[in-house]
């Protein structure tokens, strides 16, 4: 974790970076960068206009070009691969881990795909094929291949022997795994036992064979759920024959937390998780038409509701100035019970067996808050306004959507998940379109009712 100095160290290279360019000396600004590591660099690239980007990928060290693509966003990342031509981008992904060639590979052009396939050796190509052996997001993409197996006869003398040849771990190893002759996982070794225990034992006398496992076609989501769970810092991959394919390290496991939250909070305003601060303008502006377009479709729902009650807003001009009060109150309700529901659907805390449970709790919580905020805002419309009709209107009203914001707040996101749509990216604007119609309708219908009788 970076410490307060580290941050400003950060910092202080971006800024001379910058400054060396705009003053045209890119000799310094080459020096400057080849100080900094390649998650640095990185943030350097995703902070910098494209026109800047094509510059600084051009000073960056081709030994450290690799390690700074694994680093970048997806959009970035995609920037600067569209700079490259398929040699450089077979340089770069020499020897490169499994999961970090899938994520820099995949969703590249077909023909570039095509042609770094045909000019990289056998052995890369073949990591490559099982890169994308498994569908996006899932764990077998998100695997590495490098690991050490054991075999369960040979004794612990003989593993620490082959580990002080071999030099170096892979990152973030902290068990070995043992298996059988046809690589199938039987258990595994930690470190600790490895360093602690009798060299003269077998593997198969100190191997715990309890080993938590992963499925590769698990989703990324239920594999960080696992580590948070069972605070692994590895867990082996296997097939459903239980033949091991790889390894997932709590680094990947940190990825897939951020991009998770990240889709989260950018999802609630309808954009990608991937988006570029800086991308092209035309770009950007494509990719939110559509969800101002239907937004709009919302608006324009909502607006037609006050059109149907056109005359009683007429009769009465005051309620102009009131009606925004309760769709207001409606969404921050709503949006509340979206919020916890959302969350509980990401942790799995939510499933088949609580969900009538917790939707009649927050018809509850909805019914308890409606009666209190229908009596406070109608006490406080009746002493503004000094119309005791008005505040029977607005009490009512105010009721109604509290109550059904409730309600849709927590059956919104369960009914997307049940058809495989991401509340994260929808809810948002259904509940909020519930809530406008909802809240307009109380109020000016009870408003049109009153002034009839």
């Amino acid at each position: 974790m970076l410490d307060k100095t580290d941050l400003k160290d950060t910092q202080q290279y971006l800024q001379e970076v910058n400054k060396a360019l705009e003053s045209g000396m890119f000799v310094l600004a080459r020096s400057i960068i080849e100080k900094m590591p390649a998650c640095d660099v990185a943030l350097l690239l995703e902070s910098s206009p494209p026109a800047n980007r094509k510059v600084l990928w051009n000073l960056t060290d081709h030994d450290q070009q690799g390690e700074i693509l694994e680093e970048l966003n997806e959009d970035a990342k995609d920037g600067i691969i569209s700079l490259m031509d398929a040699a450089n981008l077979v340089a770069v992904t020499e020897g490169m881990d499994t999961d970090d060639l899938a994520y820099v590979l995949r969703g590249i052009p077909d023909s570039l795909y095509q042609a770094v396939l045909e000019q990289m050796d056998a052995q890369d190509r073949h990591r490559v094929e099982t890169a994308f052996a498994y569908p996006e997001d899932t764990a077998g993409s998100t695997m590495s291949t490098d690991t050490i197996t054991l075999r369960a006869d040979v004794s612990i003398d003989v593993v620490l022997r082959y580990l002080r040849l071999k030099g170096e771990l892979p990152e973030a190893t902290d068990a070995l795994y043992v298996v059988d002759s046809t690589d199938h996982l039987i258990g595994e070794v930690p470190l600790s036992t490895l360093l602690t225990v009798d060299p003269s034992l077998s593997v198969a006398q100190v191997m715990n064979t309890k080993t938590g496992s992963i499925f590769a076609e698990m989703p990324e989501l239920e594999v960080a759920k696992l580590f948070e769970r069972h605070d692994w810092i590895s867990a082996p991959v296997v097939d459903h024959d239980n033949q091991l394919l790889g390894r997932i390290t709590i680094d990947d496991v940190v990825d897939i937390i951020r991009e998770n939250a990240e889709h989260s909070m950018m999802g609630m305003a309808g954009m990608d998780d991937d988006e570029d601060t800086f991308a092209p303008i035309l770009p950007s502006a494509k990719r939110r038409t559509v969800w101002l377009a239907l937004n709009l479709v919302a608006a324009f729902i909502a607006a037609s509701v006050s059109n149907m009650f056109e005359a009683t807003l007429e009769q009465m001009a005051t309620l102009a100035v009131l009606m925004t009060i309760v769709p207001s109150m409606g969404g921050i309700a709503g949006n509340q019970t979206l919020a916890l529901v959302i969350r509980g659907l990401a942790v799995g805390h939510i499933g088949n067996s609580n969900t009538r449970w917790l939707i009649g709790k927050e018809a509850a919580i909805g019914l308890l808050n409606g009666m209190v905020w229908a009596i406070f805002v109608a006490v406080a419309v009746v002493i503004w306004k000094g119309d005791i009709t008005l505040g029977i209107i607005i009490a009512g009203a105010m009721f109604i959507n509290l109550l059904v914001a409730g309600i849709a707040g927590v059956t919104i996101p369960l009914i997307m998940h049940k058809y495989k749509i991401d509340p994260a990216l929808a809810g948002g604007m259904a509940l909020m379109t519930v809530t406008d119609v909802v809240g307009l309708f109380s109020f000016l219908g009870m408003a049109t009712l009153v002034l009839r009788y």
